[in-house]
């Protein structure tokens, strides 16, 4: 279970003058605990976002589908999505002006892929607090029921730590959530390529398997204010942040600058951090 020191509480949103999102998409926000689809990319972007990401995981080859975690600082093309304007126009409404990326995951479910994602909440894997994260994920390819498009279980990110259990089936991650059918109906976090959705890191959400013929790719990227703290040095070393917007008055957070090309090399890859 996670440290009990550690701030796992949902703050929610305090902006009365959003610029991107309207009020009642905030508000939507801190009472469901997700907001989306949000258009972002055209449709010429989409296709270079895609032909972008078939070359990462070209060059990752056997080594899977969930293997690009957390290199944001280690390739160029994560770099640039991290820092991309319209992005963090969004994240901006709900974390404010200074904004770090501390994490980063392409999570490509292939066809016929039989890993689910159980229920969990992301926070519950970090060593962060207080949980002010917020998770935007972008759709490489469109998501949907057929093709195992994440799920939320709206609400749930007011509950606290939920108790959860190792799951006994095939998983991409490995904490289940205890008694998650009781915490209310699931709905389906469909997103059309170049769409992204934004979740809180308290919220219970995961994915099924994709039983279907097409793939379901995304990335995640993990976005909190400065005053968010790593509370493990163990963790600390294996982060490799960026400071996207404004800055960080509380000097806690390490910049690392665009890298140069893109290196999904094992030997140089960070620490694996979360997923859905």
């Amino acid at each position: 279970m996670a440290d009990p020191a550690l701030d796992l509480s949902f703050a929610p949103v305090d902006n009365s003058a959003p610029r991107h999102l309207s009020a009642a998409q905030v508000a939507f926000y801190n009472r469901e605990g997700f907001v989306g689809p949000l258009n972002v990319f055209t449709p010429a972007e989409v296709d270079a976002n895609r032909a972008y990401f078939d070359g990462l995981l070209a060059q990752v080859g056997e080594r899977g589908a969930y293997a690009i975690n957390c290199y944001q600082a280690r390739c160029e093309g994560i770099w640039d999505l991290c820092n991309e304007p319209r992005i963090l126009d969004y994240v901006e409404d709900l974390i404010g002006p200074n904004i770090i990326c501390w994490a980063s995951h392409v999570l490509c479910k292939l066809p016929h892929d039989e890993k689910a994602v159980p229920w969990h909440q992301d926070a519950s894997y970090w060593s962060l607090s207080p949980a002010r994260t917020v998770t935007v994920w972008l759709a490489i390819d469109d998501a949907d029921e057929e093709n195992a498009a994440m799920q939320f279980i709206p609400r749930t990110h007011t509950l606290g730590h939920l108790e959860w259990e190792t799951s006994n089936r095939p998983f991409a991650l490995h904490q289940e959530i205890v008694g998650a059918d009781r915490l209310g109906d699931p709905v389906s976090n469909n997103l059309k390529a170049g769409q992204i959705s934004l979740h809180a890191d308290m919220l219970a959400h995961g994915s099924r398997p994709n039983m279907s013929d097409r793939r379901r790719c995304g990335l995640t990227l993990r976005y909190c204010p400065p005053e968010v703290r790593i509370v493990d040095a163990k963790w600390e070393r294996g982060v490799e942040a960026i400071i996207c917007r404004g800055g960080d008055p509380t000097g806690l957070w390490k910049h690392h600058e665009r890298p140069v090309g893109d290196d999904v090399s094992p030997e140089n890859g960070p620490r694996n951090i979360g997923g859905n």
